[in-house]
C-alpha cells in the first residue's frame, strides 16, 4: 500500500458513523458512537498497511528494532532451525500443564534462562499474556503493588485482577515520589511494616513512549534504605530493552548486574528479536505460582513448536553477535539525528514557540544509556500535522495521542532501526525542520495566503473531501 493510498483509507476512517446507523439495534448504534468520539479526535485505528512493507516508504515505526525481519537474519535463522527438527509437530497438544509441555520448549526456556544470567525461564504466547499472569498471580492477600505510571496497560489489567490490597502508582521515573509512596504503604499497610507482606515494586527497563531508562539502581536502593526487613521485590518488564540494552542485547537488569536484585523480569521476542512470544524470568518458586495460579498460563493452548524455534533463533542471533552491528548502528544513528536537529535554526525557533521539540535534545551527553525511540513531542493535536508532513516525503511514522500516551503529551514515535541509514536520518531531520519552518511561519502570520493549516494537512484533509 503506497502513502497516500495508506492515508486515504486512514482519514476515511475518521468519518463519522453513529449517524448512518440510526436504524440498526441499539446495540450497533451505541458501538457506533463510542467510536465516533474517536474519530472526532482523529484517533480511530484503521487496519492499514505501512509503505514500508511495499519499499515506498523508509521504516521509523515497526517493532523490528534491530531490522532482523528486515534483512532476513530470523527467517534465516529460523528456517535453519526448522530444518535441524524436520518432524517436529505443529501443534503443542494442549495447555502446557497437561499435555502442551514437550521437551523442546523446556531446552529453550532454559537456554533463555541462561542467557539472562536467571534460574528459570517459562514462555508464554505474548508479552500482554505474560504481565496478565505475573500481576494476576504473583502478588498474595496482604502485598501491596508500587508501580510507575507509564507501565504497560497489560500490568495494569494484571494488577486488577489480583490479590493486592492495594496498587499506588509512581510519578514517572521519579525516585524522590517512589521513596515517598513507598514510606506510606510500609506506615499504612501492617503486613507490609511487620515484614509478613510484599510490595511488588512494577517498573519498565524502557519506556515505549519516551525511550527513557528506568533509575533501577536508585529505585532499589531506596527500597533497602525505606524497608531493611528486604520486603520490596521488583519486577521489571524488559519488552523495549530485550536486544537493545546490556551485554549482547540481555537487557537493563543485566547490563546493570542486578540478576540477583530483581525478582521477575519479562523479555518479549515480538520487537528487537522479530519474531514472536515472551519469557517470564525468575526462580523456581516464581515459576511454580505462574503455572498454579495464572489464569493466562493455565487456560491456554501452551505455545506451538514454530513459535518457540522462532523464539530460538532470536537469542541465536543475540548470542553469537549477529545483531552487534545493527545494535551499535542504531546507538550512532540517534546521536547523528539529535545533534543535526538541535542545529537547525528553523527547529530550534520552533521548540522555543512551543510547537514541537525533542526532549533528548537536553540531556543527549548525560544520558547512560541510549536507546532507539526518540520522542518528537508537539504541541496538541499538531502531532498529526507532522505525520502527514513525514509521511508525505516517504517518512513511515505515526502520531501518538491519548489514551497511548497521557493528554497532552502529543508526540511522533520515531524508532531508529538497525538497517536505518544516514541518508534516511538526515531526510528525517530535513523534513522535520521543513515542517518546523512551515509551522513557524503559520504561528506568527508570515505564512502564504495566512493559511492556519499547513500543506500536507490540507492535501490530506482533501482526500476526505473536507474543505483545505
Amino acid at each position: 500500500m503506497s502513502t497516500q493510498s495508506m492515508l486515504t483509507s486512514w482519514i476515511q476512517g475518521q468519518k463519522p458513523r453513529a449517524h448512518e446507523v440510526k436504524d440498526a439495534s441499539v446495540f450497533y448504534r451505541n458501538l457506533e458512537e463510542a467510536l465516533d468520539g474517536l474519530r472526532a479526535n482523529h484517533a480511530m485505528f484503521t487496519p492499514n498497511i505501512s509503505a514500508w512493507k511495499s519499499g515506498e516508504g523508509v521504516d521509523f515505526c515497526s517493532n523490528d528494532i534491530l531490522h532482523l525481519g528486515f534483512t532476513g537474519q530470523i527467517r534465516a535463522a529460523f528456517e535453519e532451525e526448522l530444518a535441524r527438527h524436520p518432524n517436529h509437530n505443529l501443534h503443542s497438544g494442549g495447555v502446557r500443564m497437561l499435555d502442551g509441555n514437550y521437551e523442546y520448549i523446556q531446552q529453550v526456556e532454559n537456554e533463555i534462562a541462561e542467557f539472562h544470567g536467571a534460574e528459570t525461564a517459562l514462555i508464554v504466547n505474548s508479552g500482554f499474556d505474560g504481565n496478565t499472569a505475573i500481576f494476576g498471580a504473583l502478588p498474595r492477600p496482604g502485598d501491596a503493588i508500587i508501580y510507575d505510571e507509564l507501565v504497560h496497560p497489560s500490568s495494569i489489567d494484571g494488577m486488577v485482577h489480583s490479590l493486592a490490597v492495594c496498587r499506588k502508582p509512581i510519578r514517572h521515573n521519579d525516585c524522590d515520589h517512589f521513596r515517598e509512596v513507598l514510606a506510606s504503604v510500609v506506615e499504612s499497610e501492617e503486613g507490609v511494616r511487620d515484614g509478613s507482606r510484599c510490595v511488588l515494586v512494577a517498573v519498565e527497563s524502557v519506556y515505549s513512549m519516551h525511550g527513557d531508562v528506568c533509575p533501577l539502581r536508585e529505585m532499589v536502593d531506596i527500597a533497602k534504605e525505606v524497608c531493611p526487613l528486604g520486603n520490596v521485590e521488583f519486577i521489571v518488564d524488559e519488552a523495549h530493552g530485550t536486544g537493545i540494552v546490556g551485554p549482547k542485547g540481555a537487557g537493563l537488569v543485566s547490563a546493570l548486574g542486578m540478576e540477583k536484585e530483581v525478582a521477575v523480569r519479562l523479555h518479549t521476542c515480538g520487537k528487537s528479536l522479530a519474531s514472536a512470544g515472551a519469557a517470564i524470568l525468575g526462580n523456581i518458586t516464581v515459576r511454580s505460582a505462574l503455572t498454579n495460579f495464572a489464569r493466562s498460563v493455565i487456560y491456554t493452548t501452551a505455545p506451538s513448536f514454530h513459535m518457540v524455534a522462532s523464539m530460538k533463533a532470536g537469542y541465536h542471533l543475540l548470542k553469537t553477535g549477529a545483531a552487534q552491528k545493527a545494535q551499535e548502528n542504531i546507538i550512532y544513528l540517534i546521536k547523528r539525528f539529535v545533534t543535526a536537529i538541535r542545529a537547525n535554526h528553523d527547529f530550534q525557533k520552533a521548540s522555543e514557540m512551543g510547537i514541537v521539540w525533542v526532549p533528548l535534545c537536553k540531556d543527549l551527553e548525560e544520558r547512560k544509556f541510549l536507546v532507539h525511540i526518540v520522542p518528537i513531542r508537539t504541541r496538541d493535536r499538531y502531532s498529526y500535522w507532522l505525520a502527514f508532513h513525514l509521511q508525505l516525503a516517504g517518512y513511515c511514522i505515526y502520531p501518538l495521542d491519548h489514551p497511548v500516551v497521557p493528554k497532552g503529551q502529543s508526540c511522533i514515535r520515531l524508532i531508529v532501526h538497525g538497517a536505518n541509514t544516514e541518508a534516511q536520518i538526515d531526510g528525517m531531520v530535513k523534513s522535520t525542520c521543513e515542517w518546523a519552518r512551515e509551522m513557524v511561519e503559520i504561528e506568527t502570520g508570515a505564512a502564504e495566503g495566512n493559511n492556519r493549516i499547513p500543506k500536507a494537512a490540507q492535501q490530506v484533509y482533501a482526500m476526505m473531501g473536507a474543505a483545505a
